[in-house]
């Protein structure tokens, strides 16, 4: 007798964006974010001021501020002015196709390997969370934009603002998408500290107004976080959907074999 064969499980049942390519787009922007260590690097290594810059002391927006002069009391003075505010833009652009790109259905099952529509009920309560997430990642991208676009030395109050954006924005979204996906993965928790040590931090900037011995780390505990967080969502995502869409191939593959 012929051994029977059964077809891989056919993705037809997941959400339609589960597997799509703008799903794994949406998320290789948003770990694309990572970049940004890379290029805080180099700027540091090219920093020109008469004191050597100290992450301790010194404000991430030093390292994109345009002239060099004395700023606030502190000796500025950032040769790679424009990298450092490019890979803002490019830091806040991927959050923004991030937040377009991944709907808030993909959002609400990424993290549950294996789910399928007709067996999930629980996503559509999740939904108005993930929608949330995503409207908050794109506040915080738009946010990160700005300050690419208006260094600090410029005067204007955008590039405070757009700071605020980023930090609020990114660590309300780091901790709604942590509670969705808590009782899924755990990635979730790292989500959950990501999001928690910066909101934790930016009420101690608020509250010390920033003055303190050293600025420079309690504000890369504001961003640090967020860049990590976002990185590892996106990392998350990007590895869910490209294991449905080898489903969905595997699937038509056995299909075109059964028909020959």
């Amino acid at each position: 007798m012929a051994k029977q064969t059964s077809a891989p499980a056919v993705p037809g049942s997941f959400l339609p964006d589960l597997g799509s390519p703008r799903s794994l787009v949406g998320a290789w922007a948003q770990l694309s974010v990572v970049q940004y260590f890379a290029a805080e690097a180099a700027v540091i290594e090219a920093w020109a001021a008469p004191q050597p810059y100290d992450r301790r002391t010194g404000f991430i927006s030093d390292l994109g501020a345009v002239n060099c002069a004395v700023y606030d009391g502190r000796d500025v003075c950032s040769p790679l002015h424009l990298l450092m505010n490019a890979s803002f833009v490019v830091q806040g652009l991927g959050l923004l196709l991030g937040a377009l790109l991944l709907g808030s259905a993909m959002l609400c099952i990424a993290a549950r390997p294996g789910v399928r529509i007709l067996q999930d009920t629980a996503y559509l309560k999740g939904r108005s969370g993930a929608i949330g997430a995503r409207i908050l990642t794109g506040a915080a991208g738009a946010g990160t934009v700005i300050v690419g676009l208006v260094p600090e030395d410029y005067g204007s109050p955008w590039h405070f603002a757009g700071a605020l954006m980023y930090f609020i924005g990114g660590a309300f979204a780091l901790l709604l998408l942590g509670f969705l996906w808590l009782p899924h993965t755990r990635m979730s928790w790292f989500l959950l500290a990501c999001g928690t040590v910066c909101f934790a931090a930016l009420i101690a900037g608020a509250v010390t107004r920033m003055e303190l011995p050293e600025p420079g780390t309690l504000e890369r505990l504001m961003a640090y976080p967020l860049t990590i967080g976002f990185s590892a969502a996106g990392l998350l995502i990007a590895t869910r959907v490209r294991r449905v869409r080898r489903i969905a191939a595997s699937a038509a593959a056995w299909d075109r074999r059964e028909r020959m």
